[in-house]
């Protein structure tokens, strides 16, 4: 789109507001004749698709209502250059319908589902207020789990795809790098060998199972780490069948994304102590499960 235009779509912060609605923040690349491409970027550490794609839309629908406005048709006519994963350009923008109500960015956003863009249909709330029509959330459950499409947030319980196996741990003295006046929590986990299952990626084919071994230091913080592994392990969710990623044979037991220490020695590099950022580290991927 032309600079100007995108300048002049900024009315009343309504790009702030689609900014701050989806976790975003536009990209803008300057190109030949004065024109600028815009691509939205999610602010979370591991990226967002689905955020990115609602962002764009949500600014695309801004600059149609913008255009149709007869104050501002001939100032933004001819407008284009949305981007997420693929660029949008003026004839899409086009021959999109514009959304009775408006466009978003935070004046009338709530009257439209944020994943079909049509206006509720038997429309349900989650705790992080966010509204879906009830066929689209229960879609997206499917897919994803039962974690809300816009922040994230998980609303139910996510069970993984984890093979049955067994989790123990023991309690020594001795000490781990870094926690003083406190012993040694050793975590064993076995999963045997067995048939993937429906959920798998090779249903009906053989796996290989693992013997893994993890560390926590024996304190408050430790144990309460312990316990919130034990029930993401009773929810299947410490580790998976896949590729090895240390030998590249398919059909393994590995490690989901849980992180684990399986040294005592060696800092993070090792996958060991000292790691003073650890035990937090791994109470917040627990969390972005569910688990806390």
């Amino acid at each position: 789109m032309e600079e100007k235009t995108w300048k002049a779509l900024d009315v009343d912060g309504k790009i702030t507001k689609i900014k701050e609605k989806f976790d975003v923040d536009f990209q803008e690349v300057m190109r030949d004749g004065g024109k600028v491409q815009v691509k939205a970027s999610y602010k979370g550490p591991e990226g967002n698709p689905f955020m990115d794609s609602n962002a764009v839309r949500a600014l695309l629908r801004l600059y149609q209502k913008s255009i149709t406005s007869p104050l501002n048709l001939t100032q933004l006519q001819g407008a284009s250059g949305f981007r997420d994963s693929t660029t949008m350009h003026e004839d899409e923008s086009e021959k999109r319908p514009v959304p009775e109500g408006g466009a978003t960015g935070g004046d009338s956003t709530e009257e439209n589902c944020p994943i079909c863009l049509s206006p509720f249909t038997d429309k349900k709330s989650l705790n992080c207020k966010h509204e879906f029509c009830n066929l689209c959330l229960q879609q997206a459950k499917e897919s994803n789990g039962p974690i809300c499409p816009v922040c994230r947030k998980v609303f139910g319980i996510i069970q993984g795809d984890q093979p049955d196996g067994s989790m123990t741990w023991t309690r020594s003295s001795g000490q781990v790098p870094g926690f003083s006046n406190c012993g040694i929590i050793t975590i064993t986990y076995f999963i045997p060998n067995g048939t993937q299952t429906e959920k798998h990626p090779k249903p009906g084919h053989w796996y290989t199972g693992t013997t893994r071994m993890a560390y926590l230091p024996d304190n408050k913080e430790g144990n309460e780490v312990l316990k919130l592994l034990k029930k993401a392990f009773d929810q299947k969710l410490i580790f998976t069948i896949g590729a090895s990623r240390t030998t590249g044979y398919e059909n393994q037991v590995t490690w989901n994304d849980i992180h684990h220490k399986t040294s005592l020695y060696g800092g993070p590099d090792s996958y060991g102590y000292p790691d003073p950022t650890y035990l937090s580290r791994v109470r917040e991927e627990l969390k972005a499960k569910g688990i806390e």
